[in-house]
């Protein structure tokens, strides 16, 4: 596998544990996933819920007619997550937004494994305090399936960004799909990783 870059402009890369295991997944079998066994009273191991990836999604309606605001997106993400990004296509035409199918219309990112934790790591303990007025991430963002989406309004809180390169201010949608079937289930995951609920103390991960 391929060594996932080194943060810049102030942002460390995520601690790691034994033999280069990123912190977060070291915690999560040693620890969250016992507390969650005993919590839900599960019998089968299958049952307890996993992170199974994390998505980025950046969305340009001007993608089409700006492609080097495009191209500095897919280079932003590229830089945050230590993977490169892809430029999304409509898969439809919409006329009514003067839309054609194949046409860029943002760009995305999809983690697993190993940079899927570091960038778990990264983004509670480094990326959400430097939220403007930050008080919590709302509890109440799952999709009644065990998945949880949170918008982001600028990428400048990522400490990778460098503010002198950047083309234009943008947000994106950070989507944790876990393999939970239920939102409580899941809830109670991204909690015990230490995610920060609006109204809540975080879970402090060891």
């Amino acid at each position: 596998m391929a060594k996932t870059p080194a943060a810049t402009k102030g942002g460390d890369p995520a601690p790691k544990g034994r033999e280069g295991t990123p912190r977060l997944q070291a915690y999560y079998r040693n620890v969250i996933r016992g507390k969650l066994t005993q919590q839900f009273g599960l019998r089968n191991p299958m049952q307890v819920p996993r992170l199974e990836k994390i998505v980025l999604n950046v969305g340009m309606g001007e993608a089409a007619k700006t492609p080097k605001v495009l191209d500095a997106v897919v280079d932003e993400l590229t830089v945050i997550t230590g993977q490169r990004s892809v430029v999304t296509r409509a898969k439809k035409a919409i006329s009514n937004f003067s839309l054609r199918a194949g046409v860029p219309v943002g760009a995305a990112v999809t983690l697993r494994g190993a940079r899927m934790y570091e960038f778990l790591d990264r983004f509670i303990t480094l990326a959400v305090p430097r939220l403007r007025d930050f008080r919590g991430l709302p509890a109440k963002s799952f999709d009644g399936r065990g998945n949880y989406t949170v918008g982001i309004k600028e990428q400048m809180i990522f400490p990778e960004i460098d503010f002198d390169k950047v083309e234009k201010i943008h947000g994106m949608d950070i989507t944790v799909v876990t393999t939970a079937t239920r939102d409580d289930l899941a809830l109670a995951l991204l909690r015990e990783f230490g995610w920060p609920f609006r109204g809540e103390t975080p879970v402090q991960v060891a």
